[in-house]
């Protein structure tokens, strides 16, 4: 301050002709004086114990003051001094509270609000994933103002809290016990310290007892570029520390002023007297405190030769923002006075108007730097992010490794440097802190009860759902024609599942029909090569070769179930089946009437043959016949069958089928099947017993028994059976039927005609 005075009091471009005086306070860190000077301050009375360093001719009044350092000093003076618009320059005090206008209308400052250094180190945390942190605070308004915004904008970017502690160095043991247990405790590995310096020096004492290493400690800009901080590290605890600190600066000039400063005692100077005996372990003659054991203070002492903070420039950050604020006051006073060549000394100073020429101010200092104040007296917010690097000869270097800068768009808000960073145990691993390792895809976060949202278990996407992308919060469903694969992480197409040709069912059944066929063929040409037999005749020949026709057709039709169904295969497969089985159906209704009416015909003055010969016959399979055509026809008319890919029955396959269409129409053939099937069977049944050595009509009994049988069962394991399972249970209850009228029928007399040709005459068929 004494620097940016000096320079502008030898300056003819700012205030020509007239000096800035000063009076400096040690507050000791107390409120309470704080606000005792400041009230002296604003109402113009000289302070005893406050001693003056220069003396002014202008009115005791101060016209601005420069502080303080600490937040909850500034909110208690800013309150005091607000009704009075003096202005508060700060260039240390960064609680966001202190941009409320209300509260603090005269409180301005030239280092950024903590509203940007919370949410910068939450992007900063983000940045480098970890979710899961502990966090340190000092209770006071910095530490709690800080801390909360820090909250709340991690919260929004999906990091946890696993402890959030307030310390302050007068904390009692227990308290500090207490925090160390937590930390001990705790199974996050970074831990975030919105502290002062003075606070963690005293916190970083305590953990050194404990060996509390390892861990990744994020700082402020309280502590992260303090050198005296990282000196008094012994147990490099902090090793590897990553934080914001205040952008470096250069004043030029000002290191030559500081090392050219002799401290003279007088009674005028009694605070750099004391600090000069700080500095060099030395009492001055006059002072009270002087012992013995000290040496003598001459004030021409070199400071040159000294290692400490002051003197080695790692503060001045810092001192270039008290530098600004000075000649902040200095342009305001220049624009309020209308200086030009000269000043206008008759102008009657006004603290209001001159916070708000401070408010306005914009002006570039001699190094380049731009400064202004927004609206809530703050400046930009820029900061440099550190990070503690050893050196070789063990000192720790604050090795700059990236900029934060609000006022750029919030994804280039934040930039890290391709510089290797150096971490906690000087690791070259960025360290990992999250409660739970991320879900990859195929799988879902599901929060763990009671815990924070960064506590969660990855859960497996359920059939049919998947999820492409890491740590996601849902599964989605597949499209209807797509499913999950094994990982649920991408869908697939449903694989198309028909009854084919080239699969093992299906070509079993292929050879079954074919072979169903070629035996049909093997006994009709048995029936042909022998059809002036008395076995053949018996029966009206006609029909049998009628019957084994239809027979082949039966076998035959059931090839048009098998393969990918199209619009003419699934009309073709039911209705060919229904016909060609009433056709069938009605050729063994016909032969059983053949038999009973013989039997009937036998009998003395009966003529029932007459109106039931072979064109009666004809024309009874005929009728029975067009009726189920009939049915066909009106079902395919009005509804018929179709392809359909149903997507329902099985989650992971498309079952290519043929919809029924109307299933009154497929019912009503089936119904007709049954209901001739089982006229057939009752007939059969009451002739099974006519007296004849070769009665067909117990054969027959048989094969409709079969039939009725294999139908029955066909029902209920049609309905339950699944995709191309039901068109294989309905193909073989068309082959087994099919064999069972063939066998029944035809292979006793097959065996007659080719084992037992004496039996094979018009005697012993006629027997009795």
């Amino acid at each position: 301050m004494l620097f940016a005075i000096e320079e502008i009091n030898n300056s003819t471009d700012l205030l020509p002709g007239i000096s800035l005086g000063y009076k400096m306070y040690d507050t000791c860190r107390s409120i309470a004086r704080s606000v005792r000077v400041a009230l002296a301050l604003a109402n113009g009375i000289e302070v005893v114990s406050a001693p003056s360093v220069a003396s002014c001719t202008r009115p005791a009044q101060v016209q601005a003051i420069m502080g303080e350092t600490s937040s909850s000093t500034c909110m208690a003076v800013s309150t005091v001094i607000g009704p009075f618009h003096i202005p508060l320059i700060s260039h240390f005090a960064t609680c966001a509270c202190l941009s409320d206008k209300t509260k603090y209308p005269s409180f301005l400052r030239t280092i950024p609000s903590d509203y940007y250094q919370s949410r910068a180190l939450a992007q900063l945390v983000k940045h480098f994933g970890w979710t899961w942190v502990g966090a340190i605070r000092s209770d006071n308004d910095y530490g709690n103002n800080g801390m909360a915004i820090f909250t709340e904008t991690a919260q929004q970017l999906g990091i946890c809290l696993e402890y959030s502690v307030a310390f302050l160095r007068t904390d009692p043991p227990n308290k500090i016990q207490k925090i160390i247990d937590i930390i001990q405790l705790s199974s996050s590995k970074v831990i975030v310290a919105f502290l002062s310096f003075l606070d963690l020096d005293v916190l970083m004492n305590k953990l050194s007892l404990y060996n509390l290493t390892g861990y990744q400690w994020v700082g402020t800009e309280g502590w992260i570029f303090d050198s005296q901080t990282s000196e008094m590290d012994k147990n490099h605890i902090l090793d590897g520390a990553i934080g914001l600190s205040i952008p470096k600066a250069h004043v030029s000039s000002m290191r030559e002023f500081i090392l050219n400063v002799k401290a003279v005692h007088s009674s005028g100077n009694d605070m750099l007297a004391e600090f000069w005996e700080a500095l060099f372990n030395c009492k001055f003659k006059q002072s009270n405190s002087s012992t013995e054991n000290q040496r003598e203070c001459t004030g021409h002492e070199d400071l040159s030769g000294l290692q400490n903070s002051f003197i080695d420039m790692s503060l001045m950050p810092i001192f270039n923002n008290v530098y600004k604020s000075v000649y902040a006051v200095a342009h305001a006073l220049h624009s309020f006075l209308g200086c030009n060549e000269t000043c206008n000394y008759k102008v009657q100073l006004d603290s209001f108007q001159i916070l708000q020429r401070i408010r306005k101010i914009n002006f570039t200092t001699k190094e380049g730097e731009e400064v202004y104040f927004n609206e809530n007296g703050d400046p930009p917010a820029k900061y440099e992010i550190i990070n503690w690097q050893p050196s070789e000869k063990g000192v720790v270097e604050f090795v700059t490794v990236g900029l934060y800068d609000a006022s750029l768009p919030a994804d280039k808000q934040l930039s890290l440097q391709n510089k290797s960073l150096v971490w906690a145990q000087n690791s070259k691993q960025v360290p990992v802190s999250v409660c739970s390792e991320k879900c990859p895809p195929g799988t879902r976060k599901v929060l763990q009860k009671g815990k924070p949202v960064c506590c969660y278990d990855c859960i497996r996407c359920a059939e049919g759902e998947i999820s492409n992308t890491t740590d996601s919060i849902t599964c989605v469903r597949c499209q209807p024609e797509f499913w999950s694969n094994d990982r649920r992480d991408t869908c697939v197409k449903k694989e198309a599942e028909f009854l084919s040709y080239e699969e093992i069912m299906g070509a079993l059944l292929t050879a079954s029909s074919l072979f169903g066929t070629c035996m049909t063929a093997v006994v009709a040409f048995i029936f042909f090569r022998y059809r002036k037999t008395p076995i053949v005749r018996a029966n009206n020949s006609e029909l049998s070769f009628l019957l084994l026709f239809s027979l082949t057709l039966c076998f035959l039709c059931s090839l048009t179930f098998i393969g990918r169904p199209s619009e003419w295969s699934c009309m073709l497969r039911h209705t060919a089946f229904g016909i060609t089985f009433v056709l069938c159906i009605s050729c063994v209704l016909g032969k059983t009437m053949v038999v009973l009416m013989a039997f009937r015909a036998s009998l003395p003055g009966s003529n029932v043959m007459k109106w039931f010969g072979p064109t009666q016959q004809r024309l009874s399979v005929l009728a029975f016949t067009l009726i189920q055509v009939v049915i066909c026809i009106l079902w395919l008319t009005i509804s018929p069958p179709f392809p359909f890919r149903n997507l329902k029955e099985l989650k992971d396959k498309i079952i290519l089928e043929c919809a029924l269409g109307s299933t009154v129409g497929f019912w009503a053939v089936l119904g007709y099947i049954g209901l001739l099937a089982s006229f057939c069977f009752i007939l059969a049944f009451l002739a099974r017993k006519l007296p004849d050595n070769f009665n067909e009509a117990k054969f027959i009994t048989f094969s409709m028994l079969i039939f009725c049988a294999v139908w029955i069962t066909f029902i209920p394991a049609y309905v339950s059976s699944p995709g191309k399972f039901s068109v294989a249970v309905e193909i073989f209850a068309i082959l087994a039927s099919s064999f069972g009228l063939l066998i029944c029928i035809f292979i006793p007399k097959c065996y007659i005609i080719l084992l037992k040709p004496e039996k094979n005459t018009k005697k012993k068929m006629m027997g009795k």
